[in-house]
């Protein structure tokens, strides 16, 4: 039998697929690590809007509340969303509370908000009822007294 020197092509072939496994478990621990980061700054974003919708109108009703306005009052920097695709504060129930929708969320983004407590908020809703999987055109409901 001969000598062998160097590498077989399977061996070649393992230690390549063990390369691409390591970076696939990689890259998706990215992904779930950067999907809850994003996650908690938007929940932090959307209590701190909240909090501070409640000290600018409080004591004179929400009746006039909206996006632009707490843009205008300087309470929020600018009027994109922290997550999903849009959303949208305004006056409920004669102007006693207040109602802040994001919308465009995903099925888990969706399912996260509906499960998540919220203390500063009365209820949570999402879609009027359920989170609908599938579907990039999930909405919440955060409903402030």
């Amino acid at each position: 039998m001969r000598e062998q020197s160097g590498r077989s092509m399977i061996e070649i072939i393992g230690v390549l697929a063990i390369g691409v496994i390591m970076i696939a478990s990689a890259y998706n621990m990215y992904r779930s690590i950067d999907n809850r980061q994003k996650r908690l700054i938007a929940s932090e974003t959307i209590e701190d809007v909240a909090k501070k919708t409640k000290i600018l109108y409080e004591f004179s009703g929400y009746n006039n509340v909206s996006v632009s306005k707490l843009v205008s009052k300087g309470a929020i920097s600018d009027s994109h969303t922290p997550i999903g695709s849009g959303w949208e504060i305004k006056s409920e129930n004669g102007g006693t509370e207040f109602s802040i929708k994001i919308s465009g969320l995903t099925y888990d983004e969706c399912k996260y908000f509906s499960l998540k407590k919220a203390d500063w908020a009365q209820s949570v809703t999402a879609n009027s009822g359920s989170c609908t999987k599938n579907s990039s055109n999930n909405s919440i409901t955060f409903m402030v007294k």
